[in-house]
């Protein structure tokens, strides 16, 4: 006996009508209705995806953010409210997209409430060059937000945490051969330490005697050897040996400092 085949189960008008129809089977466990409400709302997911497209984020990323939103939507939707599911998905996955821009699109963590007050300067920002024809100033935007001036600056200082440039990227307005923004961070010099060295340097040698100064002046500073110091100093290179191991111990003793009890 051949084998019967079930085709796979239809729900009422699945494309163009029976949305009701869908929920209803959700709500009651089906899965697989749920399955064809994601799919159906998918391209609605992206078209709102596609607002944020010229943000800084990649559009990757904010879709998937949308799908998060649209599935939040379908679980948390009434269909016995009477009202369109559309009406109802198109702010909660906007408001999805803005919590991920909020809170995971910031390069630096800053408060929830310097975040608002950042992306409503921005959003100031934008509508008044578009009217002006030009950036707007601090004093500007504080009169239209009816802010304090320290507050916009402050807020300007956040907008800049944003986004974080790379190093390695070229700066903006450079000629041929842009400089790297690495190029112009301070680095780390060495040579403040040798500065207090030869500070320490310089108290600890006014306490030994003019000899082992002279001693040492001649190994360290013209580089003779002990042989050509003992010749100058009318001693033997053993004596010479001996006297630049006790200076050198002296000295180090003097720069430590006394011993703590």
């Amino acid at each position: 006996m051949a084998a019967v085949r079930t085709a796979p189960r239809q729900y009422p008008g699945q494309g163009s009508t029976g949305e009701r129809a869908l929920f209803g089977a959700w709500r009651a466990g089906d899965a697989r209705a749920r399955e064809v409400l994601v799919r159906r709302f998918m391209p609605l997911a992206r078209a709102l995806a596609r607002r944020y497209d010229h943000a800084s984020e990649p559009f990757d990323d904010l879709l998937q953010v949308a799908h998060v939103g649209l599935l939040k939507a379908l679980d948390r939707f009434d269909p016995e409210l009477g009202f369109p599911f559309q009406s109802f998905a198109i702010p909660t996955i906007l408001g999805e997209v803005r919590r991920y821009f909020r809170d995971a699109g910031w390069s630096v963590h800053v408060s929830r409430s310097s975040q608002e007050r950042a992306l409503k300067l921005r959003t100031a920002q934008q509508q008044l060059a578009s009217r002006w024809g030009r950036a707007p100033t601090v004093n500007e935007l504080a009169q239209y937000l009816e802010l304090d001036t320290e507050v916009i600056v402050e807020a300007l200082q956040v907008v800049q945490a944003y986004e974080a440039a790379s190093l390695d990227a070229p700066q903006p307005g450079a000629a041929e051969d842009p400089l790297q923004y690495a190029d112009a961070m301070g680095r780390v010099d060495d040579r403040y330490e040798l500065i207090e060295l030869d500070a320490t340097l310089v108290s600890v040698l006014g306490q030994i005697p003019a000899r082992e100064r002279s001693i040492l002046r001649m190994r360290f500073v013209e580089d003779l050897t002990q042989t050509e110091i003992a010749d100058r100093v009318g001693v033997s290179q053993m004596q010479v040996s001996r006297l630049l191991r006790q200076t050198l111990a002296r000295l180090r003793a003097l720069a430590e400092g006394p011993a703590e009890t």
